[in-house]
């Protein structure tokens, strides 16, 4: 059996443990006077053992305290009586880097990491306790902010530039503040801003115009010099709702209602939009329902030689046979399919009863004929999903026959999809055609940039050609640069005889596509228009060339 430690060792002993505690230990006596401290509290810095008051601790409480140099000391203090003499144990521990770490957390809990506003968490967090501890007489309200085309300032000028445009709006509108308002930063290009306090409707209509104006002046960002706008709309509390989600639901509608008109504008909700809010979902979940089961069909329109009436291709458009078998047009729902993301499905279903169509395509109008799909300029230049269909379009093996019409509005993504997609379209042998050309964003300057095999006027210049000499004179310039640039050009919506006169007349425009010819029809359809059953091509050969009358198929369409 080992001798006893003697009480000197034992003495040496615990006070060699405490010195090598990793935590720092610090004895104060009764008068304050500190008599002792361990090395790790002496390597927090000596006003970690000094300037801990004993009076600011209750017992067993902790306290943070910062030190000169930035770090932060968790100081946990507690009395403790030896030989009748009473003394204060304080422990310290380094938790800067956990403080750190928490504050970290929270900060990505609460705020934009992008602009440094409230986020969606802490916005609705902070509107439900100003709705809970609200008096009768308590008004506030909340304004939904949406930056208009922001997808167009952020493809064309780059990310960073659209981040920092995010940021300068955010400083923007915050000098335009009171000192209890609040905004946040929802996501993407979407802000909502509570006023608080309000007095009437008038006076935060124009608190909320005047933040509008502001955005409407231009943004000075690496160089450039950018416009802005955004669509706003603003609902009260507690007129328009006594809940945060009902609150944001209303001024989310009004900000719509912007949207559907002038963008740029404020509008504060009326209980109409509600019901149009209410319509609108009731189309969604039956758009949801069509797509699932492919309710989707194909009507073709037919592109024609106005000299020879032959049939040079057809344009597949889209039609949606709703559950009373009502054949609907797509200007009634693809702009919905489109803001929901729902478009992609559709086009991809387009595609597959394209080409299961194709047997009676070729037996109706001839198996060298074109086939025109439209892609919406948000497909266009979303690089997986052309991926996507590219692959599917070309292992239909017949892509050559294949055009792809698109929106000027395509390429306004300044390079992205001349050089990351086109070259996927020309891989497979497919064309492109400029779609509604001369209504977009880029028009005549990004025709210098773009590769396109054919350009389709607007039907805007078409209509009435014959009687605006105006517009006689930007046709003949289009179709000069068209020609020039080595497309081919055709008029969209040709309607009337007097049309056809005039571009046969004064142009040298061969193409043209509208009810004159055909409406869009459903191939049973078109197959019952031909009584011979023997297709246009029989019925165009025994027409004239210089016979301005539409083709007996085409006509009785």
């Amino acid at each position: 059996m080992s001798d006893p430690v003697q009480p000197s060792h034992r003495r040496s002993l615990l006070e060699a443990a405490i010195q090598a505690l990793p935590i720092g230990v610090v004895v104060h006596d009764e008068q304050g006077l500190c008599i002792l401290a361990n090395a790790a509290a002496r390597a927090l810095g000596p006003e970690a053992a000094r300037d801990v008051p004993e009076a600011a601790f209750d017992a067993k409480a902790s306290q943070l305290v910062e030190q000169v140099d930035g770090r932060v000391v968790e100081a946990q203090a507690r009395t403790m009586v030896a030989e009748r003499e009473a003394y204060t144990l304080t422990t310290l521990t380094d938790v800067t880097h956990h403080h750190k770490i928490q504050r970290d957390l929270i900060a990505r809990a609460f705020i934009d990491a992008l602009t440094g506003l409230p986020n969606r968490t802490m916005f609705e967090q902070s509107i439900e306790e100003l709705v809970a501890e609200a008096s009768s007489t308590d008004r506030f309200a909340l304004a939904f902010i949406d930056l208009d085309n922001f997808k167009h300032i952020n493809d064309y000028y780059s990310h960073a530039a659209g981040d920092a445009l995010l940021r300068k709006v955010a400083d923007r509108i915050r000098g335009a503040l009171g000192p209890s308002d609040l905004l946040a930063r929802l996501g993407g290009d979407e802000f909502v801003l509570l006023l608080n306090p309000i007095t009437d409707q008038d006076t935060t209509l124009a608190a909320v115009s005047d933040i509008s104006e502001r955005l409407k002046q231009p943004f000075f960002i690496d160089g450039h010099e950018i416009f802005a706008s955004a669509s706003i709309g603003l609902s009260l509390f507690p007129e328009h709702g006594t809940t945060y989600e009902v609150l944001r639901r209303q001024a989310d509608n009004a900000m719509y209602r912007v949207k559907g008109g002038v963008k740029g504008g404020v509008s504060v909700f009326e209980e109409t939009m509600s019901h149009a809010a209410t319509a609108r979902m009731a189309v969604e979940q039956r758009l949801r329902l069509a797509i699932r089961d492919r309710c989707f069909c194909c009507a073709f329109q037919p592109k024609v030689d106005m000299r020879t009436h032959a049939v040079l291709g057809v344009e597949v458009l889209l039609r949606w046979r709703d559950e009373l078998g009502v054949i609907q047009a797509p200007g009634d729902f693809i702009g919905l399919a489109i803001e929901l993301g729902l478009i992609n499905e559709i086009t991809l279903q387009v595609l597959a009863d394209t080409v299961l169509a194709m047997p009676d395509i070729d037996e109706v109008f001839g198996s060298d004929v074109s086939v025109s799909i439209n892609i919406a300029a948000k497909q266009a230049c979303d690089v997986p999903f052309m991926t996507m269909f590219c692959d599917a379009l070309g292992a239909t093996g017949m892509a050559d026959r294949f055009v792809l019409e698109l929106t000027e509005e395509a390429f306004f993504t300044k390079g992205r999809f001349q050089r990351e997609v086109l070259p996927r379209i020309r891989a497979i042998g497919a064309r492109v055609s400029i779609d509604d050309f001369g209504v977009g964003y880029s028009s005549l300057a990004a025709l210098a940039e773009i590769t396109a095999d054919e350009l389709k006027i607007d039907r805007s210049f078409i209509m009435d050609i014959d009687k605006r000499p105006r517009s006689q004179i930007v046709l003949k310039a289009i179709e000069s640069l068209g020609l020039a640039l080595g497309m081919s050009v055709v008029a969209e919506g040709v309607e009337t005889y007097e049309e056809v006169a005039y571009l046969l007349g004064a142009t040298q425009i061969r193409c043209a596509q509208g009810y004159y010819y055909a409406r869009p029809l459903l191939i049973d359809q078109i197959r019952l228009s031909d009584p011979r059953n023997s297709g246009p091509r029989a019925a165009v050969s025994q027409s004239r060339a210089s016979d301005l009358r539409p083709a007996s198929f085409l006509r009785r369409a």
